[in-house]
């Protein structure tokens, strides 16, 4: 985001229970557990709120929040709760089923992708977000792709899938630009 001129930031979410710069591969989901199933809601706010702050302060005049996997809920958590102008959320898990009851806040647009061959985010919970957005009156695009899984933009998994990844950068480009 950076080379596209945006000011970018990104919340370290796991802080309060990893030690700092705490990394693990996508083949290491075990050693990440612990800290994101101790991951709340309240902490998500408050973390994006820290980084909200961050992006005021250094002169950031339109917010908007992406995320992938855990990031893309973290968009949907965010756009409940901070002034942003736009949500980006990239197969966000566990919304439908920790989440839900957000819908109804949502302050601004949201972008979603989603890919049909996701056995982690199965259709009917991708059908229970639209619908509770679509029951709310919230203002959102919903976008799968028929042919990626979970993790389809993420070149470093087998599941990167490169048509979805451009098309689906272009759209958020576009988004942002739209919505910035």
């Amino acid at each position: 985001f950076a080379d596209e001129g945006y000011l970018a930031i990104a919340p370290e979410l796991f802080h309060r229970t990893a030690p700092p710069g705490f990394t693990a591969g996508y083949d290491q989901f075990n050693s990440v557990m612990d800290h994101f199933t101790a991951i709340t809601t309240q902490g998500l706010i408050q973390d994006s709120q820290a980084c909200f702050d961050w992006l005021k302060e250094n002169g950031a005049e339109s917010i908007a929040v992406i995320g992938h996997c855990l990031g893309g809920r973290v968009s949907f958590v965010v756009n409940s709760a901070l002034p942003v102008k736009c949500a980006i959320s990239y197969y966000g898990g566990r919304i439908a089923t920790m989440n839900l009851d957000l819908a109804a806040d949502q302050k601004s647009p949201l972008l979603f992708f989603w890919g049909n061959l996701d056995q982690h985010i199965p259709n009917d919970q991708i059908q229970s977000i639209n619908s509770a957005l679509t029951a709310a009156k919230k203002k959102f695009t919903c976008v799968q792709f028929s042919d990626a899984d979970h993790g389809f933009f993420c070149d470093e998994r087998p599941s990167y899938n490169p048509q979805a990844a451009r098309e689906s950068w272009a759209m958020t480009l576009q988004f942002l630009k739209e919505n910035m």
